[in-house]
Parts: structure tokens; sequence; C-alpha cells
């Protein structure tokens, strides 16, 4: 298949690009063409700024597949289907689309959403959830029973830009946790997340799918423990902590359900084999300092 992916040199479309190549299928990168230029020789390119609407270099193509990682605001969605044509449009969306207060533990796809933001494009820790429900609604809208929406947890695995799984992969001996040890903790591994992307295209198959894992959810200390900790010490709850939940009525976001995903052909990579390798990555780009709350 030619796909179309928009966005491909970070972290969650690197690795859908690898698995688009790895099982045959010949992807193009469009990105702004400032980092990751090194990444994947020999694969197409085009170049353009999402933020300031440019994408002639991809006006008026035809894609049997697009997989759009990197649209965060309604505006984004809607210049990107003005631009092209395509078979299928998946949409990488985000578990907080999710109304929390409405949901209940082994949530499914759908569980109601917050409501959906289009005052502005400022995308932060309050309007992130409600503009890419948005996004959903458009994508939706502009393409039927073509769109699909995907909607990751917390993704960890090497090349991770948030550290947040990264963190605990440094975590040897004695290690205080400065949150509940019974905590509820879900993360996908940016792989499986890759495989269910290509899988759902390669199938051409519709719908929402929730990209989360374990199944079931882990705790805190369990975690920490297949990361590399020794013995665990409860210290007091640092808010902003990587994976940690301050107020309890967030646990029902680290238990959702990937039953959909699964039956699709998910993969479950072990939680220590995301930790090893994450691990090893780290230690590969040099351990740069991760700044905590």
């Amino acid at each position: 298949m030619d796909v179309l992916v928009l966005g491909g040199t970070s972290f969650v479309g690197r690795w859908i690009v690898q698995d688009l190549l790895d099982r045959g299928h010949a992807p193009t990168l469009f990105t702004r063409g400032r980092t990751g230029a090194e990444l994947f020789p020999g694969t197409s390119r085009a170049t353009g700024d999402r933020e300031a609407g440019d994408y002639a270099s991809i006006a008026g193509s035809t894609w049997d597949a697009v997989v759009d990682v990197s649209a965060y605001v309604p505006r984004h969605v809607a210049e990107a289907a003005a631009a092209v044509t395509t078979g299928r449009y998946l949409f990488i969306s985000t578990g907080s689309v999710y109304d929390r207060t409405a949901a209940t533990d082994g949530m499914l796809e759908d569980t109601p959403r917050l409501p959906a933001y289009r005052e502005s494009e400022v995308v932060d820790g309050d309007t992130y959830g409600p503009l890419k429900v948005a996004c959903e609604d458009d994508v939706l809208s502009l393409h039927g029973d073509r769109a699909t929406v995907v909607r990751p947890g917390i993704v960890a695995g090497p090349h991770d830009p948030t550290d947040r799984f990264t963190w605990w992969t440094r975590q040897t001996g004695t290690v205080e946790v400065p949150g509940r040890l019974e905590q509820p903790v879900q993360v996908v591994d940016a792989r499986d997340l890759a495989r269910l992307v290509v899988l759902l295209i390669e199938q051409d198959l519709p719908g929402t799918y929730n990209a989360v894992g374990p199944q079931p959810a882990v705790t805190l200390a369990e975690l920490a423990r297949v990361c590399g900790a020794d013995d665990l010490v409860q210290v007091d709850t640092k808010p902003g902590f990587p994976l940690v939940l301050a107020d309890e009525t967030w646990d029902v976001m680290f238990r959702r359900s990937a039953a959909a995903a699964l039956k699709v052909g998910m993969p479950t990579t072990p939680l220590a084999t995301t930790a090893a390798d994450t691990r090893a990555w780290d230690v590969e780009r040099g351990k740069p300092e991760i700044p905590l709350p």
C-alpha cells in the first residue's frame, strides 16, 4: 500500500513507519524536514508545515491510506482532508478524550467523551483532550466509514521524548515511590501501537480502538519492580511525577479495555521487554537528565 504518514520521525510515527516498511508497504513521510533526516533512507518524503497550513508538496495526491500522527487541532484535520484523497484515514487520538467522571473500570470505546473544544488552538493540559475530541468529530464527519480512530494510553519504549516510563527503567535497588503503590498503571509499547495501526489499515477497518496495556493493568509497585527496583519505599505523593496519579478519581483512566484492539491482532509485548529495550536505548543516547517536579 501507498501510505501517507503525517509525521513520522519522532516517536509513535517513527515506529509506524518502521512497521509499514517491515511489512512491505510504501510509506511517504510528510514532515517539516527539520529532524530525523537520517531516518529511513530511501523512503519517500514530502516537506510542509501543518502549523502554517502548508500542504503544497502533497496537494492533490491520492493514497491507499493516510495515518495522521500529528494533528492536534481541528484545522489540521480539515486542511489535510482538503489536500489529499485517501481510501482510509486513520487518526491517532488519545485516551485523554474520555470523561473520567462518567467512566468505569474496563472502559470501552463508547465511554462518554469530554466536550469538544474549538475556541482556540492553544494546546495545554486543559485543552489537549477536548481539542482531540473536536479532531475526532471532524475526522468522522469528513471521512465517514473510511475513518478509523486509535486512542493510545501512555506510550512507552525506545525514542520516547516524554521520559515518563524511561525514568522508571533507571530505578534500581531501593526506590522511593512518590505515590500509591497500589495505583493502576497502563503503558502500551510503541511497537504494539504501530502494529495495531498497520493491521487496521491493512484490513481496512473502521471504528475506534483503545491502544492500552497491560491487560489487566499492573500496579505502580509491579511496574517499578519490573523496571528494576528491588525494594520499594512509599513516600508522599508528588503531583506531576511520571505515571503517578495524585487523585484516585483518575485511576479509571489506567484501567481501560483493549479488547477491540486485541481482537484485531495488536501484540502484547511483555512489560519487562519494553523496560529492557527502553533502558538499552536510554544508555545508548547517553542518559540525559530527566527533569522531575
